[in-house]
């Protein structure tokens, strides 16, 4: 299956070896071929358990990614974690709020396009550990408005791997895209499989 951005991806970002070691000596591979454009949303499937940011964590930072990612609000009212999380590049959210957010977020992809910045936000479509039946849509709102890549970082515990390969132009048709995506996430095996959502967008 091929992406919508031909190859070799012109967007290298060089990533830490310190943290490429520690995945290695923890069973874990990457799979990486750089960025199709300096502003984009990645998505990353499945979300079932705690360890999953730390896995993911480490990959950011073997991947040499700068991404922004969405938090719930409440971890970072946290003294001490709330500043980390910011540190990490985390942007808190509240769900009873998230359609400000998105357009906030649009808003900041749209003016990173026109000074050229680069701006990459990885998200958890499914927006929670627990079994949901489906995803929420922020992901999808963001990639379609602000016109950017959407890219697909797919998990499998299974494996012990990290897959960072697939780009798309959405093209507005919900179930056609989502059908595509789904493809991509073949490979997807949470560390709870059975917690993991379909894949298809569900409004709130």
């Amino acid at each position: 299956m091929l992406d919508d951005f031909p190859r070799p991806h012109p967007v290298q970002p060089r990533g830490s070896w310190v943290a490429r070691k520690t995945l290695a000596l923890l069973g874990w591979r990457i799979t990486f071929e750089g960025l199709p454009a300096r502003q984009g949303v990645l998505i990353v499937y499945p979300h079932t358990s705690n360890w999953d940011f730390f896995v993911l964590l480490l990959a950011k930072w073997a991947l040499g990614l700068s991404a922004k990612f969405w938090g719930k609000d409440s971890l970072f009212a946290v003294p001490v974690l709330g500043a980390w999380l910011r540190w990490l590049g985390g942007v808190p959210v509240k769900r009873s709020a998230a359609g400000g957010v998105v357009g906030e977020v649009v808003r900041t992809m749209v003016q990173c396009q026109a000074g050229d910045a680069s701006f990459w936000l990885a998200l958890s479509p499914e927006g929670t550990r627990k079994w949901t039946p489906g995803w929420r849509s922020g992901f999808y709102q963001v990639a379609l408005r602000a016109g950017v890549p959407l890219g697909t970082c797919c998990v499998n515990f299974r494996e012990k791997t990290v897959v960072v390969s697939h780009f798309y132009k959405l093209s507005g048709d919900v179930q056609a895209d989502m059908q595509r995506i789904a493809q991509a996430f073949q490979c997807a095996v949470g560390k709870h499989a059975v917690q993991a959502a379909p894949i298809q967008i569900i409004e709130k």
